[in-house]
């Protein structure tokens, strides 16, 4: 499926807003209803669109600190990697990645406070052998976003 300028802007219009009505979001990209529902539903099928979820507010919900966690691996084989990538499949565990350079997983952790922190630290390290961890807390965020850029803006 080849994107244009109107696929782009119903993207960039729905990453920011995904609760708007159709006839709200046919009006702000200046299309029709039902075309504006024919391009939403192909960019579901096609995969450009996975879901739609709301952001909730980490303090609200008593998580505000966020841990980014670098880890070395504890083995290099198929094996290890697999059992990591279910040992890792806590609820604190936000995003998990693999990556290249020094350090092996980079995982986004929230939680509630140090002592939070601390339990899951446990948790984790009960669950897998890990050769290093290291972690660094979030002092303030200064841009999150879950918009992937689109197109021309």
């Amino acid at each position: 499926m080849k994107l244009d300028s109107y696929d782009h802007h119903l993207l960039r219009v729905l990453q920011r807003d995904a609760t708007l009505s159709m006839d709200a979001l046919a009006e702000r990209i200046h299309l029709s209803r039902n075309a504006t529902w024919r391009r939403v539903k192909a960019l579901e099928d096609a995969g450009f669109i996975k879901g739609r979820v709301a952001l909730t507010d980490p303090a609200k919900l008593g998580k505000p600190l966020m841990a980014i966690v670098l880890l070395r691996a504890g083995s290099h084989g198929p094996d290890w990697a697999k059992h990591f990538a279910e040992a890792v499949k806590m609820p604190e565990v936000i995003s998990a990645y693999r990556m290249t350079g020094d350090l092996d997983y980079l995982l986004r952790v929230r939680v509630a406070d140090m002592s939070d922190y601390d339990r899951f630290y446990k948790e984790l390290t009960s669950r897998i052998e890990i050769g290093d961890v290291s972690a660094s807390f979030v002092m303030e965020e200064i841009v999150e976003t879950t918009a992937i850029p689109v197109g021309e803006t």
